[in-house]
């Protein structure tokens, strides 16, 4: 007996159920069910397959470095400028600074001058007292009011800066050119690339039709790729951006491994501010004298900012991914069913009759029943097989039929 029972949990084990299935003959329906279908099949293959690559395993950490070098000559004040005098910092980063205009306050000592501006008017002391403490001047305020010259008086750099004296721009800044030298490496394949071939012509000038691969980039173009003009930036300067993508197949040869530039203005969200317009920054050069001491020529710089980023990925066939995929586009068509199942059970005339066609209710007396019915019958048969069967009632006494 244990063993027969052991038998048959082992072959109850090893069966396989099916669920009922009915079909529902409705044009409307039908049409649903295969419309939404189409919609999921399309949205896989069109989209997650071919569009973004889902059969692919991908890596997003890209290492990357950047080196640039900007190339021109200009003139300002009267001076000849080269790369040395107009290109801040001098290391070839991936940020750097070309400076369009100068404000220059010469031969600067330490000691006490007064601190010129609008808001530094003064009449007596009383009306300086209240720049005490400040950081937006010159110098660290004294408190005196210099009654001579109507201004607060400061201790620092002397002369103070006068930046309200207008100035040119170095129009020759728009002819410069940029050279951009990027590598990246793909970590997760091994792969690493270059932005630009070994035989490149170093006299190419980059365009995005006919030299879309060129690593030179003339300034001028960079600001009209980024929808600005030279003339409006230069005066107050700006902050560009030239980002480097990388958007590679390894499915298909190395070689096809290319990057696309794009450009943009990055501070254009500050074009309405009054406050801190521009791009610019204030450096010096210092100067010693045997008679005269420590002296400087301070300038502040109005210049073009350009910071180069990179990012970008690259994918290639895994079995993995693409297994993984497959399965969920086979289960998401049957979403059409069970939208289907919603509208018939609930929407559509008749949803009665789907219900009791779909599900069946069976009770434990049910079933007993059923058996001995299929019991009796049996019997029957058995009877009729062998001649004994009474044919004089046709009354069955339990309610069931032969």
């Amino acid at each position: 007996m244990a063993a027969a029972k052991v038998w048959g949990c082992i072959t109850d084990f090893f069966t396989y159920e099916t669920t009922k299935s009915v079909v529902v003959k409705s044009w409307l329906v039908g049409s649903i069910n295969r419309f939404v279908q189409l919609l999921i099949i399309v949205y896989f293959v069109g989209w997650v397959f071919l569009h973004e690559k889902a059969y692919q395993t991908t890596d997003t950490g890209i290492e990357s470095a950047v080196m640039t070098k900007v190339k021109g000559f200009g003139r300002y004040n009267n001076q000849v400028m080269d790369v040395a005098d107009y290109v801040v910092p001098q290391q070839g980063t991936s940020v750097f600074c070309i400076i369009t205009r100068l404000i220059m306050t010469e031969n600067q000592t330490q000691g006490l001058c007064p601190q010129y501006g609008k808001k530094y008017r003064c009449s007596n002391d009383t009306d300086c007292d209240k720049h005490i403490g400040s950081h937006l001047a010159s110098g660290i305020f004294t408190g005196t009011c210099l009654t001579e010259v109507g201004q607060c008086q400061v201790e620092g750099w002397c002369p103070t800066e006068d930046d309200s004296v207008s100035t040119e721009f170095m129009e020759e800044a728009e002819n410069f050119t940029i050279f951009i030298k990027n590598s990246v490496r793909f970590p997760h394949f091994g792969v690493t690339r270059g932005n630009f071939p070994p035989n490149i012509n170093i006299a190419c000038v980059y365009d995005p039709v006919s030299n879309p691969y060129c690593p030179i980039f003339r300034v001028g173009d960079i600001l009209k790729l980024a929808n600005e003009t030279f003339s409006t930036i230069a005066g107050q300067g700006g902050q560009i951006g030239i980002h480097i993508r990388w958007f590679c197949n390894f499915d298909k040869p190395v070689e096809n491994c290319r990057p696309s530039y794009s450009f943009t203005r990055l501070d254009d969200v500050f074009g309405e501010n009054t406050v801190s317009k521009g791009y610019n920054f204030r450096f010096a050069k210092y100067y010693r004298s045997p008679s005269e001491g420590d002296y400087r020529t301070l300038h502040k710089a109005f210049a073009i900012h350009f910071d180069v980023m990179v990012s970008g990925n690259a994918g290639k066939f895994d079995v993995i991914p693409t297994l993984i995929n497959i399965v969920a586009a086979f289960t998401s068509v049957g979403l059409a069913t069970v939208l289907c199942d919603v509208i018939l059970l609930n929407f559509l005339r008749g949803a009665e009759q789907y219900k009791a066609k779909k599900f069946e209710e069976v009770s434990d007396v049910a079933v007993n029943t059923e058996s001995e019915c299929q019991s009796q019958s049996q019997s029957l048969q058995t009877l009729k097989t062998e001649g004994k069967v009474s044919y004089d009632s046709g009354t069955f006494s339990n309610g069931c039929q032969p």
